[in-house]
């Protein structure tokens, strides 16, 4: 049985409507898409090129993540389907906290909130940032994985812009993994 256009657009609204929901922030929702678009939409090489290539193109993450995932399941309307799905809950919520925001402006608490947040998060890309090298590392650890990982977090570290550092990590994938399939 043939799945029709309408369900898998559907699905694909349905997909980034939740998991903009639940997942609000960019990194924290990298890890529920993973969940929710993985042996159901595309395979895990696929997912993990898509998060590349999000990561080392130009504007928001998320957008173009749901954009690779939107096309890869639906072609073009499949693109602005995810689009929908992926816009309208952070725009609601944007709407909303500007809202809280401008009325508790002059509160002395909120600066210690926002720097209680900033551990929360930076673990979370952490966590996402795992997730991804466990998926696209091999059942063993290869040294080649672990030299890119290290080149590329010194590059962090020396403040190279994260687009140069990511094309150096390809061309270095090229240049350590390009001899295995002769």
């Amino acid at each position: 049985m043939k799945t029709s256009k309408f369900y898998v657009w559907f699905r694909l609204l349905w997909m980034f409507l939740k998991v903009n929901i639940l997942s609000p922030s960019g990194p924290a929702s990298i890890g529920l898409l993973y969940k929710e678009a993985v042996g159901k939409i595309m395979t895990e090489e696929r997912f993990v090129e898509a998060v590349g290539f999000s990561n080392f193109l130009p504007g928001s993450e998320a957008l173009k993540l749901a954009m690779f995932v939107g096309f890869a399941a639906g072609g073009v309307p499949g693109v602005f389907t995810a689009l929908l799905g992926a816009i309208i809950p952070p725009t609601i919520l944007m709407l909303i906290v500007s809202v809280i925001l401008q009325r508790l402006q002059h509160e002395n608490w909120l600066d210690s909130f926002v720097a209680g947040m900033s551990p929360a998060v930076a673990a979370l890309i952490v966590v996402v940032a795992f997730q991804l090298f466990r998926a696209s590392s091999r059942k063993k650890v290869d040294h080649r994985i672990l030299l890119i990982a290290v080149s590329s977090a010194a590059a962090f570290w020396l403040e190279v812009p994260s687009p140069a550092v990511l094309i150096g990590a390809g061309i270095l994938g090229i240049i350590l993994f390009g001899r295995r399939q002769s």
